[in-house]
């Protein structure tokens, strides 16, 4: 039997290594990349959940976790799709790998969805994994013309 239940200020170091899993699982950075972005997302989070800026759940199977998820309402420009000046970030999707399959996700992702339509938000936003896209898709996202410039020790321009 799943159980469901908000995230607290406790659990920062939790939903911490869930985002390190998923990370992990995505195979694009090393174990030292990953431990200190763990470092560094400890405190952003836990800052968050105090002040509301950010919203997770927890899923438990009988007193073992096996789930969790999150969403960043974050400021956003008024747009012309939504003039709230927030955005909801779907982020920190995990679940274990042995409970995969049995729509663990997708209820995440109609909790997460429904809070944002509870605050009036009209655009809620993701990068999805390879192996999350298709989650993402059955529940209505699409692919965005975003793009990323990643200046991780590199000069952006080469004259």
């Amino acid at each position: 039997m799943f159980e469901t239940r908000v995230a607290t200020v406790e659990d920062a170091e939790l939903i911490a290594e869930h985002r390190r899993k998923m990370f992990a699982e995505m195979g694009d950075s090393s174990a030292e990349q990953l431990q200190a972005m763990k470092e560094s997302f400890v405190p952003w989070v836990r800052e968050r959940l105090v002040d509301g800026r950010y919203l997770g759940w927890i899923v438990s199977n009988g007193e073992k976790v096996v789930a969790g998820a999150g969403v960043w309402f974050m400021d956003f420009l008024p747009h012309w799709r939504d003039l709230n000046p927030q955005r909801a970030y779907l982020t920190n999707f995990y679940v274990s790998a042995e409970m995969r399959g049995q729509g663990l996700a997708h209820g995440l992702v109609r909790r997460a969805v429904e809070a944002a339509q509870t605050r009036g938000i009209k655009v809620v936003i993701l990068h999805a994994s390879l192996a999350g896209r298709p989650i993402y898709e059955r529940n209505g996202f699409k692919a965005s013309n975003e793009m990323m410039l990643d200046l991780g020790g590199e000069s952006a321009f080469e004259d």
